[in-house]
Order: structure tokens, then sequence, then C-alpha cells
């Protein structure tokens, strides 16, 4: 990021808080950050114009509107150049049953994330995949039972590291 403004303290603080709820108000997350209102709505909009708040998004209880079914995907090529990992990605990015699409190392090349409305609805894209032909040799599936923990993202505090101005 060109001119991003180092991260101190209150701008972790705001940031965490904003990740935690993103509907609170600028008045709370004042208050919560130890700031009032005016200053903490400036550090807010720098922190968007800086790009490390890309966004505020509702997290929705898929369940509530019909059935759903996450399911995790190891995925093989068949060969490994630069131009194949290209062709899949741009590819499998066209589906929107697609959550994440992760390029790994070990026994197989990527993991990906569905979410599907039932397993027949899974197993008809992925042979839909397969028949398009980007390159895919082999696939195992992991159908998720229960999701123990399942978090967005990552914690910002865990993750940040804090510059004091």
């Amino acid at each position: 990021m060109i001119n991003a403004p180092k991260l101190d303290r209150i701008d972790i603080n705001i940031l965490a808080e904003l990740q935690r709820s993103g509907r609170i108000t600028n008045a709370e997350l004042a208050d919560r950050v130890g700031l009032s209102a005016s200053p903490c709505l400036t550090r807010v909009k720098r922190l968007e114009a800086a790009g490390f708040i890309s966004g505020y998004s509702a997290i929705i209880n898929l369940a509530k509107i019909g059935s759903s079914q996450i399911v995790f995907t190891s995925v093989t090529l068949s060969d490994h150049r630069r131009a194949d990992f290209q062709r899949f990605e741009t590819r499998i990015a066209q589906y929107d049953e697609l959550l994440e699409c992760h390029l790994v190392s070990g026994g197989f090349d990527y993991l990906l994330k569905f979410a599907v409305r039932g397993i027949a609805e899974y197993q008809q894209m992925m042979e839909e995949i397969l028949e398009n032909n980007i390159g895919v040799t082999k696939y195992f599936s992991y159908i998720v039972i229960k999701s123990a923990v399942a978090r967005g993202q990552p914690s910002v505090k865990l993750h940040a590291p804090v510059q004091e101005r």
C-alpha cells in the first residue's frame, strides 16, 4: 500500500471492534476505543481509504434460507506449468458455489471450499468441472458434518504489528 498509515494501538482496536461488529455506531466505536466521535470517524475513514477496511458485510445463516452443505475438495492437476495453474484458477473462480480456493503444498495442488444445496448438486457441479477439461486429474471430497469452530477471518489483534506514532 502506498502512503499507508502506520497502525497504532487505537487503529488496531478500531479494526478489531469493526471486525467483531461491523454495524456498530461511530459513537459506540469511539467509546470502546477511548476516543471522541469525530477523531474516531476520521481514523475509520483513513483506514478505509488506505485499504485496511475493504468492505462491510452481513453473515447470513444459509440454513434459515434452505438446505446448505459445505464440502472441501482436494484437487490434483494433471500438469504443473504456470499456464495450467492460471487456467484452473480462472475457470474455477466462475463457480458461485466456490467460497475459497487455496494453492497448497503437500499431496495435492488445491484445497477448495464449496457451499452447495446438497450432495447431488455438488456431484453435478464436479462432473461439469471435469467435463470442462480444466486440468483436474483427480479430486477427493470431504463432506462437512459439523463445524465446531468457524471464524470468518483471523483476529486483527493476533496478526497486526503495532507501531506507536
